[in-house]
């Protein structure tokens, strides 16, 4: 808990993209960034997962160049087109043939208007001219032959809407999908028209299917087709009100021959004031319905197999001037889909799709129908937007929590494997159930939420910890100093009064020693003896104040306030086994008779004279924390001891009080408030005072 107080400031921090994802996520701001990087993620994702495979039951028949420059430009004559349907529906053995091409005005190619005008008109005298004319009619409607080519069969004519200020249509409807009533009479979420560009009435009636080849695009995206709409609805007078099928979806619907009634599925209402959401269509009946997931506009994705065009490979593509030649052997084409289609760019039936950025109009058609018979669709579900709420929520606040309070490798790897999370459970749901969920917020607030809380930890939190450093590391042992970085707010250079832990070890004897040395003898041995207690103080979490001639000074308890000298639990003895071996042999002795307290009057002068050490050392010897060699005495009395045969007097100095005394014994306040105390056996200090 004091962990989070600390970093609260930067936990905050790092909140903050998560905010601004949340916010787009829920729709009160979206970013256009984001949206674009959700497309391209998309995009990518499905080429990456793309079939790539020819898809046998599919024929293209192309009015592509070659057939253009073989058969003359475009509109060819409906008499050739009438060959076309008679070749594939006939001699080939075609399932279904879809156009998508308009027929929206009639055919004059062949003359027939002007020789009747001239038969009403200045050669009306002559009723062999009129008569050769009547004869010669049936071979002259071009119309009537492509007319007379489309009845009977499974052939869906191609139309498109449009919306304009004044409703106009040319043309004719085929009879709508269904009525408006099917739809809650509050519900607009079908892309509605008002006008339309429909078939001559001859070819119109002649066909029995019909669908709209329209593309919606919304002119604030970027122009790139991945979705189709499966539904229109129109309103205008120029035919019946209802919901019309697109291409695709006629061209589906005669594939069993009796075409079914989509059905639409509607999600409850959030609220009794809400309308119900389209989500699915309903195609077929029985236990062979296909269940087609749209969105609010009815539309759906497209499920590309690859790549477009005759060298795409999704496909098979024959020029339209092949079929016309017959150079098909007889039944080649038998029980396919065959959809004729222009990829002549003059033409202007190309697209940009997530594919490719020139992709043939009529192969997206071909995709839709291949996907709806594979059953490979993908959808957007309506849940979507609290899907991606819910994961970067989670997201976020582990990320804000765990960044704050790990070390900055292993912040990394928390970030990179929250980011691998998020993909991976985003890949997973899109290749095991085909749900295409948002994924751009969440990646984007991983790598902003960890900019942003390293930027606070090194600008502001590595500044303090660096200034600390710079405060404090010139004395303070390191480890100490980086236990203070955990919270440097909590140090400074002010006064403060604490109860310390002082020690004070000079040399014996060190101005005989001195007289008796070289000059560089005796400054490498000081150099070792210095560099030696030193390293023992700093393993003892104490601080070395200074060296004074042939005299050390420590203290413990500042600036760490719990940075004791020893300790039960502290580790970091020096690994003297022969010292660790005589204290447990000590250890293991009884105590003496009439020793309440366990101390032992005898001294060993030797330990004494071998390493040299002053009256503080001898202080040190005692056997535990918090004990001294010396037995208990009364407050004031002296401090005694031996040494080679004679006795030295220490008198306590008023504010000083010696480890190992009664409680009770201090006799003064001393300057700064500090405390003495007896070091343990091996120079282990006595228990200090935090």
């Amino acid at each position: 808990m004091n962990g989070l107080r600390r970093h609260g400031a930067r936990i905050a921090i790092t909140l903050l993209p998560v905010l601004l994802a949340l916010l787009h996520a829920a729709g009160v701001w979206r970013l256009p960034l984001l949206v674009r990087l959700d497309q391209f993620i998309y995009d990518a994702r499905l080429r990456a997962t793309m079939p790539g495979t020819l898809d046998p039951r599919i024929v293209i028949v192309d009015i592509d160049e070659p057939s253009l420059h073989q058969l003359g430009q475009w509109p060819w004559s409906r008499d050739k087109l009438a060959r076309l349907t008679e070749e594939l529906m006939g001699r080939q053995q075609a399932a279904v043939l879809g156009f998508d091409v308009l027929f929206a005005e009639p055919d004059t190619s062949s003359g027939l208007p002007v020789l009747r005008q001239l038969a009403a008109g200045p050669w009306h005298d002559d009723p062999k001219f009129a008569a050769e004319i009547e004869r010669l009619a049936p071979r002259l409607d071009h119309d009537a032959l492509f007319a007379k080519a489309l009845a009977g069969r499974r052939v869906a004519l191609g139309y498109y809407f449009t919306q304009t200020a004044e409703a106009r249509a040319t043309g004719k409807l085929p009879p709508p999908t269904l009525p408006l009533q099917v739809f809650p009479p509050e519900s607009e979420d079908v892309t509605g028209w008002n006008a339309f560009g429909a078939n001559i009435p001859q070819l119109a009636t002649a066909a029995p299917e019909g669908g709209f080849f329209n593309v919606v695009l919304d002119p604030r995206e970027d122009g790139v087709v991945r979705s189709v709409p499966l539904l229109a609805r129109y309103e205008g007078a120029a035919a019946r009100p209802g919901y019309y099928a697109s291409l695709a979806l006629a061209v589906h619907r005669l594939i069993d021959g009796s075409p079914s009634t989509p059905m639409p599925v509607f999600a409850p209402a959030a609220s009794p004031d809400e309308s119900p959401v389209l989500e699915a269509l309903l195609l077929g009946a029985g236990a062979s319905h296909l269940r087609v997931p749209v969105d609010q506009s009815a539309s759906m994705l497209v499920p590309f197999r690859g790549r477009g065009g005759a060298r795409g490979g999704s496909f098979r593509y024959v020029a339209a001037a092949q079929v016309l030649d017959g150079a098909l052997a007889p039944g080649e084409l038998k029980g396919k889909i065959v959809l004729v289609g222009a990829t002549a760019p003059g033409l202007q039936d190309l697209r940009s799709t997530p594919v490719d950025a020139v992709f043939p109009g009529v192969e997206v058609h071909a995709n839709i129908i291949s996907g709806l018979l594979d059953r490979r669709l993908l959808v957007v579900p309506d849940y979507a937007a609290g899907y991606e709420l819910v994961t970067m929520l989670a997201a976020g606040l582990l990320l804000a929590f765990g960044l704050s309070l790990l070390s900055a490798p292993r912040a990394a790897l928390l970030a990179l494997a929250t980011g691998a999370g998020l993909v991976g459970l985003n890949t997973w749901l899109y290749l095991g159930a085909g749900l295409v969920l948002p994924m751009a917020a969440a990646l984007a607030m991983v790598p902003l939420a960890f900019a942003f809380n390293m930027s606070w930890g090194y600008f502001v939190e590595a500044r303090a910890s660096r200034s600390l450093a710079g405060l404090f590391g010139t004395y303070v042992p390191p480890q100490l100093v980086d236990e203070m970085r955990a919270d440097p707010r909590r140090y400074s250079m002010r006064a403060q009064s604490k109860e310390l832990t002082v020690m004070f070890c000079d040399m014996r004897g060190f101005t005989q020693m001195s007289e008796q040395m070289a000059p560089v003898e005796l400054q490498a041995f000081l150099n070792a003896l210095f560099s030696r207690l030193t390293r023992i103080i700093s393993e003892r979490r104490g601080t070395v104040d200074k060296y004074m001639g042939d005299c050390v000074m420590a203290f413990w308890g500042a600036p760490r306030r719990h940075a004791r000298p020893c300790g039960p639990g502290r580790r970091g003895r020096p690994a003297d086994g022969r010292r660790r071996a005589g204290a447990q042999r000590r250890a293991s002795r009884k105590r003496p008779a009439g020793d309440q307290r366990g101390h032992r009057p005898q001294h060993r002068p030797h330990e004494r004279r071998r390493h040299g050490l002053g009256r503080a050392a001898q202080l040190h010897r005692g056997r535990r924390c918090g004990q001294s060699r010396l037995p208990a005495r009364r407050a004031g009395q002296p401090l005694w001891r031996r040494d080679r045969g004679q006795r030295r007097h220490a008198r306590r100095r008023p504010g000083i009080r010696v480890a190992g005394t009664r409680p009770g014994t201090r006799q003064g306040q001393g300057a700064g408030g500090a405390h003495l105390h007896a070091p343990g056996p091996h120079g282990r200090c006595g228990r200090g005072v935090a």
